[in-house]
This record gives structure tokens, sequence and C-alpha cells, in this order.
């Protein structure tokens, strides 16, 4: 597992700019599959040929830039969602640590998916918006840009509208949790070596195994909340959704209802190949005993001032 180590070089803050500018050039790069990733989750006439077909559609309807739709705005969500997401991870890692600095797989992977699950709910209005400028029309817009759509979103369908999709989205880190774990706990059988001799490229793999099968386990909930955060009855052809329906379980039913149950994972292909491994958080045993007693040495010295 990657461990985070503190490095005197930089700041926090020139070590959160370098994190911010390494995933904007990430998602920028990825930004094509993403965009079929979404199309296809939501149902748009473009992936009625398959993915590819999709893609050669979308260029000859819109142009090539059509392919970095929602892009900025997902670069402009990245640096608020770090930060909430590292801040919450530590507050929730030491939170979560015994007093002999140790901490289990189950409980860094908990707090991992608890941050996450804060910055997605404080961030969340920034995911509907980008959501809305994908299965737009780029030539013939309802939404001018980011402002433009945070504005005409919030006056048209209200505030909830902007947290369409929020339930999916935060239910979705159960099974996402629960594949991390399961591949984390049988890595010493995979390898058939203990943890603690792992190579950095086993490590790498041993991210992209975890992430790859917890993505697969929570898509139906990544799905169902595309379906919800595009559909609109002031957006075109009802925001361009392959199903109509009431609510987060009713959008589960008329999916499979009409598409099967592999049309909860449609757009799953083109979701893997852009995926990376997530930077863990967490800290090694020394590392997390050194916080414990910096904690511990503060709080023992703001009781002796109080005492004086």
């Amino acid at each position: 597992m990657a461990t985070w180590r503190r490095d005197g070089r930089v700041t926090a803050l020139q070590r959160l700019g370098c994190a911010g500018l390494a995933g904007a050039l990430s998602l920028s790069l990825t930004a094509p599959l993403e965009l079929l990733t979404v199309l296809a989750q939501v149902g748009t006439w473009h992936c009625r040929r398959g993915l590819r077909g999709a893609g050669h559609s979308l260029c000859r309807a819109e142009g090539v830039r059509a392919l970095w739709k929602g892009n900025l705005t997902a670069c402009l969500r990245l640096f608020p969602y770090s930060a909430l997401q590292l801040a919450a991870s530590r507050r929730l890692v030491i939170l979560f640590t015994d007093e002999l600095g140790h901490i289990s797989h189950w409980r860094a992977i908990m707090a991992g998916s608890l941050a996450g699950m804060v910055a997605t709910i404080v961030t969340y209005p920034t995911d509907v918006i980008k959501t809305r400028l994908i299965v737009q029309n780029r030539l013939e817009p309802s939404y001018e840009g980011i402002l433009h759509a945070f504005y005409k979103i919030y006056h048209q369908e209200g505030l909830l509208a902007l947290y369409r999709g929020v339930s999916p989205a935060i239910l979705g880190a159960v099974p996402f949790s629960a594949g991390s774990f399961f591949v984390y706990i049988n890595l010493d059988k995979i390898w058939r070596e203990p943890i603690v001799h792992f190579t950095p490229l086993q490590n790498f793999i041993n991210g992209c195994v975890a992430a790859g099968v917890a993505q697969t386990l929570s898509f139906p909930f990544e799905t169902v909340k595309r379906k919800m955060q595009a559909q609109s009855p002031w957006l075109p052809h009802y925001g361009a959704v392959d199903v109509h329906f009431t609510g987060m379980a009713d959008c589960f039913r008329q999916t499979v209802k009409n598409k099967g149950v592999l049309g909860l994972w449609s757009g799953l292909t083109p979701s893997l190949l852009k995926l990376t491994p997530g930077v863990d958080q967490s800290l090694q045993p020394q590392e997390l005993r050194e916080l414990k007693l910096l904690r511990r040495e503060n709080f023992e010295r703001r009781k002796s001032a109080l005492e004086n």
C-alpha cells in the first residue's frame, strides 16, 4: 500500500498545489474516456452504436473539442475536493489510530471512504454541473458556462437540484470500501509474501486491482447518480436520459426493466481504461506514532499552561 511521507522541502500548500496540477493534467488526458463513460451511463443517443461509435458521432456532430466537455469543471473541482479529502482523511486516520500508533487496513480504508464522502457532499454541485455540460449539445448549449449553469439550475430547478443523485453517490461508498478491503486483506495470499516486502511495482499493481474491483462493485450507484444528475424537464429531450424515473429506487428499477441488469454497468470499460490507483493517505506505524506523540505533547503543553 502506498504511503504518504512528510517532506520538509515543500510546504503543505505547495504539496497540495503539485497534487492538484498533476490531477488536472491526468483529468485532461483522460477527459475523452470520462466523457464516454458519462454518456454511456446517461444513455444518450451517441452510444447506440457502441463506445467507439459514440466518439465518432460526437465528433461529427459537435467537433473534436466536444470530447473535453465538462473537463474544466472537473479540474476546478479537483482542488477543493482534494483539500477537503486530505484534511478529513488525516483527521480520521488519527482518530482511528490506537494509542500505540497502529491502524488496520479496514480502518484506514474506512477513514479514506468517510473523507471521500465529506469531500463529495461539499463539492457535489460542481459534479452535477459537469454532467449537465457533458450531456448538452456544445453547438446549441443550454448552459453557456459553469457559472451560468449554476445560476440557471438554481433558479429553474431549485437548490436541491444541485444535489440530485447525492444519495447513490454516498451509498456507492459502501461497496467501494468493501471491494478495496477484500483486495487488500488478500494481498499476501496473492503475492505469497508479506505485505512489508512489496516492491513499488507490486504496490502500483495492488492499487490498480483494488481500484478496479472497488469501482466495478460501486458502478451501478455511479450510473444511477449520472442519470439522476442529467434528467431535467428544463433540458432538451429531458436531459437525453434513456429511461424516465421518479427517484433513486425507481431509476434502478427502470434501468433494469428497460436495459437489463448489465445496463447498470454501461460505460464501465472506458471508466476502467482511465483508472489510476489513488494515492493512499494513510501513514505507516512510525509516522502515526509520531503524530500521536505530537498530539499528546501539545495537549500536555496546553494543560500545563492552563494550570500555570
